[in-house]
């Protein structure tokens, strides 16, 4: 059932310092710009606390058969070869952690993976809720320090010299809770500063904290991997802990408690147009603070419950499809530089380092997926079409990547990025925009809050997928790498079958507008139509 929610807020202690420092105070569209960066690189940080775990398997799990070559291309201190020597780092990388270099080594890294995602899940579906109903600031700070304390307690477990499975499966579990009170938080908190306008192309560009923070978790790990695996998960968590204190010093949620009507509050349509909010920053420049807008919590907020959520129309369709689709994603998150590490690119293999360092590029071709999918859905309102046909586009490349990937390393990049593009790109939009889109559908009243609760149904789901795609190719890839990729492939088919209703529908619905008038038709019918004007006059 739905609840009103009397939460006390007040504005973040940061924001009161600079505006102390600086006199005066700042307008709307600079607070958008804000919430835009500090949400940007609070998700980064939850991303970058993710990647150690792909970096580090080939080192505590590693195939005593690879052949290591000369440097990879491009050359350099980025990608560089491994260099086997006798020190006591470099034996556990010949040797592996136990209880990871065993026969059942890789089963055991999916299932520290599953635990993970697994937790991360459920934990969606009431982190969502909560966050409708406590303070977004406040719920992501909490997240985002306990989240980053739990990285610091895995790799602590190389220095405390820790051999025990469930120790790490019980660290891993407890930050997958953690980590879910991250999306749905930051979702929402875009969500209540900008409307409708261009919400694909901004969320699109916006979306590219998660590759971001991939990439910099990966570089991150990488960089110190040579020092001990544990340094790989310490210094990521470290820097989640510091964006969690970024975000209670400077976050400001809610537009209300620093005087600005929320776009989406039935209170809005008495300041702002509630169509269309943010035409009026572009029209004016110069807008005033709106000083009788309740504030510090005195705004009624009722928040939806899971089911009344659900029933919001296009909610499961899509929360079904990035189940597939984030299954998709997250193997390759997961598995990327383990796969890369194994498999022999122009005839030699990369160190460790070097397929951790090369497996970003993918999720640089997703970031140019994410802002394409969000461009085109603004473009052709479409967003089930758009994430339809990126999720079929990404089967012949994901196959090419598979098939040709490992004749140059030159290639392996082209399609590495070519597949990133059309994987990322609708996880991107279904988690960013079709979420904001759906949490604020017209069948919610003004004043219900559906955003987080909405966010967390359709991730939540798609959490379980991206569960159960690491811990099958923790198993699958004892049998081949091409079960895996022929997995993968038909998860993306089932992905894009899924929304052929809603594909079906946007095409009805396009189809059947009116078609605009030549300028001969207009002239032709002007006649007939003036008298009817004239008598509108009257």
């Amino acid at each position: 059932m739905a609840r009103r929610s009397e939460t006390v807020r007040g504005t973040p202690p940061g924001i009161l310092l600079i505006k102390s420092i600086r006199g005066k105070e700042w307008r709307q569209g600079t607070y958008r710009y804000v919430v835009l960066l500090i949400t940007f690189i609070a998700y980064a940080c939850y991303h970058a606390s993710r990647k150690p775990s792909s970096i580090v398997k080939s080192v505590m799990d590693p195939d005593p058969k690879m052949i290591i070559g000369k440097d990879p291309w491009p050359v350099g201190e980025i990608f560089v070869k491994e260099k086997w020597l006798d020190s006591g780092i470099n034996r556990t990388r010949k040797e592996g952690w136990a209880p990871f270099n065993g026969t059942d080594g890789t089963s055991k890294l999916g299932e520290i993976d599953v635990a993970f995602l697994a937790c991360y899940s459920l934990g969606m579906y009431v982190a969502g809720h909560l966050g409708d109903t406590l303070d977004l600031r406040l719920f992501l700070t909490f997240g985002m320090i306990g989240s980053g304390s739990f990285v610091v307690l895995f790799g602590m477990g190389y220095f405390w010299d820790i051999h025990v499975f469930w120790f790490y499966l019980l660290m891993q579990m407890i930050a997958g809770l953690f980590q879910a009170t991250g999306w749905p938080s930051v979702v929402a908190v875009i969500g209540n500063w900008f409307g409708k306008r261009k919400r694909g192309l901004i969320m699109g560009v916006w979306n590219a904290h998660t590759s971001v923070g991939n990439i910099s978790g990966s570089l991150l790990a990488a960089s110190v991997l040579e020092y001990g695996w544990g340094w790989s998960f310490i210094l990521p968590g470290f820097l989640i802990i510091l964006g969690g204190i970024m975000v209670f010093l400077f976050l400001p949620a809610y537009p209300e408690d620093i005087g600005f009507p929320c776009p989406h509050s039935s209170t809005s349509s008495v300041y702002t147009d509630s169509t269309d909010e943010e035409a009026q920053v572009e029209r004016g420049n110069s807008e005033q603070r709106v000083t009788n807008v309740p504030r510090n919590g005195s705004v009624s907020r009722r928040s939806v419950g899971l089911v009344q959520a659900c029933l919001i129309p296009g909610v499961i369709p899509f929360a079904l499809c990035l189940f597939f689709a984030k299954l998709v994603a997250y193997t390759f998150l997961y598995w990327l530089p383990f796969y890369i590490s194994q498999t022999a690119i122009g005839g030699e293999y990369m160190s460790v380092k070097s397929a951790g360092n090369l497996s970003t590029l993918f999720d640089v071709g997703g970031i140019v997926g994410g802002i394409f999918a969000g461009y085109i859905s603004d473009k052709l309102n479409a967003r089930a079409i758009i994430a339809a046909s990126f999720m079929y586009a990404a089967i012949p490349s994901m196959l090419l990547y598979r098939l040709y990937g490992s004749i140059s390393q030159t290639l392996n990049i082209v399609l590495m990025m070519t597949a990133g593009l059309f994987v990322n790109g609708p996880y991107a939009l279904i988690t960013t925009a079709v979420s904001a889109d759906l949490g604020t559908h017209k069948s919610l009243r003004g004043d219900s809050r559906a955003l987080a609760t909405v966010t967390a149904i359709i991730d939540g789901t798609g959490s379980v997928g991206a569960a159960l795609g690491p811990l099958l190719t923790g198993f699958l890839s004892t049998k081949g790498w091409n079960a895996v990729f022929t997995m993968l492939i038909a998860c993306a088919l089932i992905a894009g079958l899924l929304l052929s209703r809603l594909v079906f529908d946007e095409i009805t619905e396009k189809m059947c507008k009116p078609r605009p008038l030549s300028s001969e038709e207009q002239s032709f019918a002007a006649p007939a139509s003036q008298p009817l004007l004239r008598d509108q006059r009257r």
